[in-house]
């Protein structure tokens, strides 16, 4: 994909990737709800139009964030993995996370996430752990 950075500046850089709401809410759907198909991101509460999806899908997996690929038992249906570069955007959704719920809550009915209240490094140590064994029982076509 051709470089569309604004600029040299890595926090920018970064942004220009993953700093819109869709792409970290995908993100967020892979690593948290391990939800891999287009159906089921389409389904999340924030009801993401399908054409957003697919471009951010698309965005994603040009920058190695996501890889697209068909399980064994499915060859019809797409589905998407994060790759190790993803996964080590977990400390960035956690502390995201922890800092909405402690600053937003009393703005919005914010759901209760299970953990939040433990240490920051266990969070993100069994957020990682729980996706990379998800992925270790699926079986994709090479």
């Amino acid at each position: 994909m051709k470089s569309n950075f604004r600029s040299g500046c890595p926090i920018a850089s970064t942004l220009d990737i993953i700093g819109d709401k869709w792409s970290l809410l995908i993100l967020r759907d892979m690593l948290l709800h391990h939800k891999m198909t287009f159906k089921e991101f389409s389904s999340s509460d924030e009801q993401i139009a399908p054409s957003i999806l697919s471009s951010r899908l698309k965005l994603l997996t040009s920058y190695n964030l996501i890889t697209k690929q068909k399980q064994a038992n499915n060859k019809k249906e797409n589905i998407y993995l994060l790759t190790e570069k993803a996964i080590e955007l977990s400390s960035i959704l956690v502390d995201i996370s922890i800092w909405g719920d402690k600053h937003l809550r009393k703005f919005n009915q914010i759901n209760d996430i299970e953990g939040l209240d433990l240490e920051r490094s266990l969070i993100i140590s069994t957020v990682k752990k729980r996706y990379n064994s998800m992925i270790q029982d699926i079986k994709i076509i090479k």
